[in-house]
């Protein structure tokens, strides 16, 4: 049998060479959705391991201390020389109150301490828990006061000690309704004020988490998330004053993991096939790290430490564990 055979235009070789090597913009060379999660979250583990030992501070500290305690990754030297660092840090004080206006630095700190098996209420013979007791001391921090304070306390169960004379007394049910308050018309979260934030609104969220079944609790909740589904972003990530960035998306995979919604399966919060795990992995650095935003070429390290947490959160959400706050399952020295 005689084959008929043509020449193919140069043009048209060069362009078959060229989809061969790079491959159809229907196919591209990338991982799904899963593995880019779960890449990030393992290379940004390592990263944050590899950082020098935690301080107390919003950067560097505590954040990274949850994240890497939470995923089964801070090596008890870690964990015993951030403890110390925090004693030395809390002699240096002097008091109860870490701060004399930001209760946050209590709230943080326990939360760290906590994440690293130790006990807030007994730190070098300081109770930081009793810090935390003057609900107007509380309130001076606006919003974000009150939110950390019960994420805090209810981390371990701790009890809140009595407050002093003069003093409005904490107590859960107190914080609950505080925080409540504070919610705006349209379902959302302040910093301050009454326009509502994402971030905000996703803390209060996880704040609320434990207790979602009281009934002025549900309807709250229900209220937040169809704003944050109504906020999110067409490639699923979010925006905080007026940016795209990347503790946004981490806050809100937080808050859905903490009241037992699926990020990358709810419906209300996949938007033409992205979540809030693609919006937040389309920050992701190579080789671990976080941006903060478009604009950043590095990883920023309040963005990783967020991301990370964030991603441990939905980890521990996918293998049926406690929350990311919820560390009862850790036992405290």
């Amino acid at each position: 049998m005689k084959v008929w055979k043509r020449s193919l235009p140069v043009w048209l070789l060069t362009l078959v060479m060229l989809l061969t090597a790079c491959g159809t913009p229907s196919q591209p060379d990338q991982p799904d959705g899963t593995e880019t999660w779960r890449e990030a979250y393992e290379e940004t583990g390592a990263y944050l391991q590899a950082q020098t030992a935690p301080t107390v501070g919003s950067i560097g500290g505590e954040w990274a201390v949850i994240g890497l305690s939470r995923a089964g990754l801070l090596s008890d030297e870690t964990a015993q020389s951030y403890e110390q660092t925090v004693e030395d840090y809390v002699k240096q004080a002097g008091s109860v109150r870490l701060h004399h206006a930001k209760s946050t630095e209590n709230s943080r700190t326990i939360l760290g301490l906590t994440a690293a098996g130790y006990n807030a209420a007994n730190v070098a013979g300081v109770d930081l828990t009793a810090g935390l007791t003057d609900m107007a001391y509380l309130r001076a921090q606006g919003t974000n006061g009150p939110i950390w304070a019960l994420i805090a306390l209810d981390c371990h169960g701790y009890d809140i000690p009595q407050c002093a004379d003069g003093e409005k007394q904490t107590t859960r049910e107190g914080l609950v309704a505080e925080i409540l308050s504070y919610q705006c018309r349209d379902g959302g979260w302040a910093m301050m004020g009454d326009e509502s934030d994402v971030d905000m609104t996703a803390m209060a969220l996880t704040s609320l988490a434990p207790y979602q079944e009281e009934i002025d609790v549900k309807a709250a909740v229900d209220a937040a998330l169809t704003y944050l589904s109504d906020a999110q972003q067409a490639d699923g990530g979010f925006m905080s004053w007026g940016a795209a960035n990347s503790e946004s998306c981490a806050q809100v995979i937080v808050a859905l993991t903490a009241l037992g919604i699926d990020p990358a399966a709810d419906s209300r919060f996949v938007k033409n096939g992205a979540s809030p795990l693609d919006g937040l992995c389309a920050f992701a650095c190579e080789g671990g790290g976080f941006r903060h935003s478009d604009e950043q070429m590095e990883s920023d390290g309040m963005a990783t430490e967020q991301g990370f947490y964030a991603l441990v959160a939905y980890d521990r959400f996918r293998q049926g564990q406690t929350r990311l706050f919820d560390m009862t399952d850790i036992e405290v020295k």
